[in-house]
């Protein structure tokens, strides 16, 4: 099997369940913005947007947190948070194995450290909470939709 560098807004919706309107917003608002951007070619149209295998593996994430309705505005924030106070992507986020573990109880996202401190990543990000004991958290995961079956028409 040959790992392909680079896919497509096309193979990225298909794999997250994402729109590509949805993945051209969110560029657009700096939610996610492309490996690769766009750019204006000189027949005056523009090169399709490419991602690499770690965006689609966030961006499935990051579709999957969508449907369990943090808005994209929550998104951006995490996004920036892991960047600015954790210097950190989200992917290197999901692993157990990893120096820090993001975690939901389904309304809020936390970050663990290796060393059991807990930080509110859409709340105050700078300070860890006193105690984490009692949250119902579970690690934020994501999965590759599976692709619909055409039906057939009758």
């Amino acid at each position: 099997m040959k790992l392909k560098t680079s896919y497509s807004a096309r193979e990225v919706a298909a794999l997250s369940g994402l729109t590509a309107r949805q993945l051209q917003w969110w560029d657009a608002s700096r939610v996610f913005p492309p490996a690769i951007a766009p750019r204006r070619t000189t027949s005056g149209g523009f090169t399709e947007r490419r991602y690499s295998p770690v965006d689609v593996v966030e961006l499935v994430v990051l579709a999957d947190l969508r449907r369990h309705g943090f808005t994209p505005a929550d998104l951006k924030q995490l996004m920036d948070t892991l960047r600015a106070y954790f210097r950190r992507r989200l992917s290197e986020t999901l692993d157990d194995a990893g120096e820090m573990r993001l975690l939901t109880d389904g309304r809020r996202l936390f970050l663990r450290t290796r060393q059991g401190h807990l930080f509110d990543v859409l709340g105050d990000p700078t300070q860890p909470l006193v105690t984490g004991e009692g949250l119902p958290l579970r690690p934020v995961t994501g999965r590759a939709r599976p692709r619909r079956k055409k039906r057939k028409a009758s």
